[in-house]
């Protein structure tokens, strides 16, 4: 099975650039690649201009990589990790002290420098590692669902600080699961079997989503999402409290009088509308092609 299938993709410098697909769909596979870490059987991986294969430790010492699991000894305090993470990059001594201090403070972490990483919340480790995979100051940055085990809040202010990277000039390339995380991006790629499905700014992605959206409103919803979910047409049909947002084939010339005849022919009462695409749709419609379609 090919976990990543020609691949081509072109990153601008400070962006968030992002990848949303399903489990197994290559995420991971790449950004692996791209640290080189796994070697591609086809191809080559160019990563700031050098290939990162053939030169992996240059690239290496360029980038900062950030994995879904806690990679820091949970045996060391905040400061042990980060003095050893700039023994690893060769941080000059006073460079060293100056650039753990100005990480403490920014990921706030001053009030956590003896503590050991594995009694940390899954906040505070998150901060860490970031602080960590950044010590070196990066131009490139890699990210492979980061969020993963963290509350809301904690997600939301570890954006901020993506935000604030991104604007002293990093490029950031992050995988994710999170909806709303993927509409933060400034470019995102929609990766489904190893290839890619969609790309594009999410904006313009809802707006060019290759279907039509229809909301219905009904006192039976788990009986219309029966009866829609049959018709060769819909693409799926996802209920939302006592709402049915339906993905309609784009061949469909009225696509809100199909889906209001076939409610009305089951006897069911409903309200039938078009309706703008979330980023939730663009995902469901570009992993449901077919993959010469998608590609």
């Amino acid at each position: 099975m090919t976990a990543v299938d020609q691949l081509d993709l072109e990153i601008p410098r400070a962006r968030i650039y992002g990848f949303l697909g399903p489990n197994g769909s290559g995420k991971s596979t790449t950004i692996r690649m791209l640290c080189g870490l796994l070697r591609p059987t086809a191809g080559s991986v160019q990563v700031l201009g050098h290939d990162a294969t053939l030169e992996a430790e240059i690239v290496r010492r360029r980038i900062g990589y950030m994995t879904q699991r806690f990679s820091l000894y949970e045996d060391l305090s905040t400061d042990e990790n980060l003095d050893f993470i700039a023994e690893i990059y060769g941080l000059p001594r006073r460079e060293k002290q100056q650039r753990i201090g100005a990480a403490r403070r920014e990921y706030r972490l001053d009030d956590l420098r003896r503590q050991r990483a594995g009694t940390m919340s899954g906040g505070q480790r998150q901060r860490l590692a970031l602080a960590a995979a950044t010590l070196h100051r990066p131009e490139l940055l890699l990210l492979d669902e980061p969020t993963s085990a963290v509350d809301p809040q904690s997600r939301r202010e570890f954006w901020e600080s993506l935000f604030d990277l991104v604007e002293a000039g990093t490029t950031i390339l992050v995988s994710t699961h999170y909806m709303d995380e993927a509409e933060r991006c400034h470019q995102l790629a929609i990766l489904d079997r190893g290839r890619i499905a969609a790309e594009g700014a999410p904006k313009a992605l809802m707006q060019a989503i290759d279907a039509a959206v229809i909301e219905v409103s009904c006192d039976q919803p788990r009986s219309a999402h029966h009866v829609l979910e049959d018709l060769d047409q819909v693409r799926s049909v996802t209920q939302l409290g006592s709402r049915l947002h339906i993905l309609v084939d784009p061949t469909v010339s009225e696509p809100e009088a199909l889906i209001r005849q076939r409610l009305r022919d089951a006897g069911l009462a409903s309200q039938v509308e078009r309706t703008a695409a979330s980023l939730e749709d663009v995902f469901v419609a570009a992993t449901r092609k077919p993959l010469e379609v998608a590609a």
